[in-house]
């Protein structure tokens, strides 16, 4: 029997101890010079990164948009990296930062895509366009559809914290997917660290499901505040991303070891 990709992600948790996510937010355009020079220079920083912090990581996630910009090099450095994830750290997860949502045969399209062609497995998605239009995701059980909620960025209340029905909308969301969307046990959601105290709202919502969180770091979200505010009654139920403060620094193995051991303080 297949293994769900919640249970994945758990085993792996507990396997490490750790909550860590690690962004593979791979700009071709500002890599260091020594990976410009490689053949795949993506795909050769992704590696070292991964070969420095993979003992750490609970979940990897690349941000599409950065290799789809690359054009079909950067295509390319996906699929190697995917490649190399699965040949080398099965047990890791792997998210793909897509943030689809479309209807009809088109989201179906892309579920083939991300799912069975790429093989990522959780992506992040839209319900903008509401539940049908996720339908060809929500219906694989053994994969995660992580829906965005209340994203981290300045401008996420612009809509976001719009009241319908006397509730922000970022809080309808949260109920529709816990209470309807999620009858299979396959989805998430997106909570940025920049708001804990919605995050709180939302914990208390959507009792043990996980959530992912952007922000930490250099978009201004608090360790001892996030997981306070996200954490489950296991002390789980947080995929805490990272990205620039591990992908930029001198020793990507020393800060990603110093993150998971700062989180596990206040788990």
């Amino acid at each position: 029997m297949t293994m769900t990709m919640i249970a994945k992600y758990n085993a792996r948790v507990d396997e490490i101890n750790s909550l860590l996510c690690v962004g593979l937010d791979a700009d071709a355009a500002s890599l260091p010079e020594v990976f410009r020079q490689q053949p795949h220079p993506q795909f050769a920083f992704n590696r070292h990164i991964i070969e420095q912090t993979h003992d750490y990581a609970a979940a990897y996630k690349p941000n599409l948009a950065f290799y789809e910009a690359a054009g079909e090099a950067g295509w390319q450095s996906l699929r190697l990296t995917l490649d190399y994830l699965r040949a080398h750290h099965p047990h890791i997860v792997i998210v793909g930062d897509a943030k689809r949502g479309d209807i009809g045969s088109t989201s179906e399209a892309y579920a083939r895509s991300l799912f069975d062609d790429l093989g990522f497995d959780a992506v992040t998605l839209n319900p903008y366009l509401g539940r049908d239009a996720l339908e060809p995701f929500l219906s694989r059980a053994d994969k995660g559809c992580i829906i965005l909620c209340r994203t981290s960025n300045p401008g996420s209340g612009e809509f976001q914290t719009l009241r319908v029905d006397n509730q922000p909308l970022w809080w309808l969301v949260a109920q529709r997917v816990c209470q309807e969307w999620n009858s299979r046990d396959n989805c998430l959601l997106v909570m940025g660290a920049t708001y804990p105290d919605e995050m709180r709202q939302v914990r208390a919502l959507v009792g043990e499901m996980t959530l992912l969180i952007p922000g930490i770091g250099a978009q201004g979200g608090g360790i001892r505040q996030t997981v306070t505010a996200g954490r489950n009654q296991a002390g789980k139920g947080m995929m805490i991303n990272a990205a620039r403060s591990i992908l930029l620094a001198d020793q990507p193995g020393a800060a990603a070891r110093e993150l998971r051991d700062t989180i596990n303080v206040y788990r």
